[in-house]
């Protein structure tokens, strides 16, 4: 095991090369900011990278989710069914949408929503299922999309944490009738903020792409390139929700060194998975032989036999310069959750318990073996009689 330094250990921190910068600095200097050009690059290279016919950016995974929900016209009266184990822009677009978040629980091995207890909750409001690959690990698509047929639902992936994901051989992002990605500063692949939508349905990219902006017919690339023509007409009351090309030019060199930073990211979860692999800690589980983990958080449950409560041990880490973060408080324990819908401790004790006991170690592209063994040391020295 490499020594232990006194470095503090960053939580996430972007990986942004001089080919990002360069790229930022050429769009400065093109004349055009907005979406433009750069927006269309992307869009191509993401589609190809995901295998999905059609790839909208926009400036968040939430502006995705909730695009994709209205597509499908989710509205009020309805119901989306997800899980509680998540960030809570998963529920809140239900929300927005008039529509209400109903929760579902766990599985306790992978962390991700059950297929059976999602369709349990299943009602005659349910218009959509909203699983979410938590951690980078694929949900099971084929018992997703099973269920979504049987009960003619729509299927929308929340892919926040999956770029390069992979489900029983089909890339994430062609699996779903949306996927929606998040490429928020600490994802595997950044613009800063922003997010990206994929789909099949020539529809459903039509609608998005016209109510991410405005509504209006088109868009301001398509009216002031060269001789275009500045008329438009606004056919709904869309959003403001666009990507713009500052972002892109971060996005498509981002794409470029994905490979080179996910094979950084395997590294240190083989350092994590073999320092830590006879403690008294829960660690993520293998995935199945044709699934693909994007490695995007490595979460440990702190349970009692490890001598710590969840919360003293992030405190304990934080005095030795490690940064952890929580993902994530289930939602249906939150105030607003719980009060508007009633909703009580007890009713999904898988996601309580993994909400209770779960931190998430120092993990991204930018991060080196050292400072991956700092971690596994400070935390042997913590647990009690593990020490090396």
């Amino acid at each position: 095991m490499a020594p232990v330094t006194t470095t503090a250990v960053r939580f996430a921190p972007p990986v942004i090369g001089r080919g990002e910068i360069d790229e930022v600095v050429a769009a400065l200097e093109s004349g055009w900011l907005s979406t433009g050009p750069r927006v269309r690059q992307f869009e191509t290279a993401f589609a190809a990278y995901t295998g999905a016919p059609h790839a909208l950016a926009l400036n968040s995974c939430t502006a995705a989710l909730h695009l994709a929900l209205l597509a499908y016209e989710v509205g009020p009266g309805d119901e989306v069914v997800t899980t509680p184990l998540t960030f809570c822009a998963t529920a809140n677009v239900a929300i927005h949408t008039g529509a209400t978040p109903r929760f579902a629980d766990i599985d306790p091995h992978t962390w991700n929503l059950s297929p059976a207890a999602a369709e349990a909750a299943v009602t005659t409001k349910t218009r959509a299922v909203v699983p979410v690959h938590f951690a980078g690990r694929p949900v099971d698509v084929a018992a997703f999309r099973a269920l979504a047929t049987r009960h003619r639902l729509a299927l929308i992936e929340d892919a926040a944490h999956a770029v390069e994901a992979v489900s029983a051989g089909r890339k994430i992002g062609a699996t779903a009738d949306v996927t929606c990605f998040s490429f928020y500063a600490t994802k595997n692949l950044t613009t800063g903020e922003g997010g990206m939508l994929t789909t099949a349905s020539d529809e459903v990219a039509r609608f998005a792409r016209t109510a991410s902006q405005h509504g209006i017919s088109r868009d301001g690339w398509a009216r002031y390139k060269e001789l275009g023509s500045p008329h438009y007409d606004v056919l709904f009351p869309g959003f403001k929700y666009n990507m713009m090309d500052l972002q892109a030019a971060i996005g498509l060199h981002q794409l470029a060194g994905l490979a080179a930073r996910t094979a950084r990211r395997e590294s240190v979860w083989g350092i994590y998975d073999e320092g830590l692999a006879d403690l008294p800690l829960g660690r993520p589980a293998p995935v199945p032989s044709g699934d693909v983990h994007a490695r995007h958080l490595y979460s440990v449950l702190v349970g009692p036999e490890s001598g710590w409560t969840r919360d003293d041990l992030i405190a304990h880490l934080a005095t030795r310069g490690i940064a952890t973060s929580v993902h994530f408080r289930a939602l249906h324990l939150h105030p607003y959750y719980r009060e508007r819908y009633r909703l009580t401790r007890g009713m999904f004790p898988e996601a309580e318990r993994v909400s209770d006991q779960i931190v998430s170690l120092p993990f991204g592209g930018g991060m080196t073996d050292d400072e991956a063994w700092t971690v596994v040391d400070v935390l042997r020295r913590a647990i009690p009689g593990r020490t090396r």
